[in-house]
């Protein structure tokens, strides 16, 4: 059943959401990334991997968590907390949608400042590679409160999903509890600011 009938029917929509562990920038190494999956906004399970810091290996990180293991046939949606994970790892939204075969969407915080992010990004190696993963995310919608791209689905569908899958705030519970036990993990207790 697609999204837009989820939500039309009131159904249980099963989301998983990625968000990166904290790291020391430019340590290198790898960083860890937390997948929780919610139904609706309640917890169900979760996934654990490692992504190369600045690296270019986040699509295929996901894809391996998820494809032809237990959670992926129950999924209905896939966030990611910004699009990218350990610095500029980017996700490859249209790749990940494909791959999948779900809406993939990540989701900020506030609107980003794309010069800032295209400087910093121009420091690293490979920055057209890595320029072509932020084009191909798409534009960024703004359904107030929620700033996301998406591929696979039309925004106002994921705005009314976004809804739903959020208990308060601007920050669906999947993301927000992955944000929370990546750093839990990490340091050893969830950090305030999910």
């Amino acid at each position: 059943m697609n999204l837009e009938s989820l939500l039309r029917l009131n159904r249980t929509i099963r989301v998983i959401g990625f968000d990166d562990a904290p790291f020391i920038r430019g340590a290198g190494g790898n960083v860890s990334i937390a997948g929780v999956v919610c139904a609706g906004t309640r917890f169900e399970g979760m996934v654990w991997g490692q992504v190369q810091q600045d690296g270019f290996d986040a699509t295929e990180v996901i894809c391996k968590l998820l494809i032809g293991r237990k959670f992926l046939p129950q999924l209905h949606i896939l966030l990611l907390d910004r699009i990218g994970f350990g610095g500029f790892n980017l996700g490859n939204l249209p790749e990940l949608a494909n791959n999948l075969q779900l809406p993939c969407v990540t989701v900020m915080r506030r609107q980003p400042d794309l010069a800032a992010v295209e400087e910093a990004m121009s420091r690293l190696p490979n920055f057209k590679e890595r320029h072509k993963l932020l084009q191909q995310a798409g534009p960024i919608y703004n359904y107030s409160p929620f700033f996301f791209q998406v591929s696979g689905e039309e925004p106002d569908v994921i705005a009314g999903v976004l809804q739903r899958l959020t208990d308060c705030g601007k920050v669906p519970e999947a993301l927000r509890l992955a944000h929370l036990i990546a750093a839990a993990v990490i340091t050893g207790e969830s950090s305030s600011s999910a």
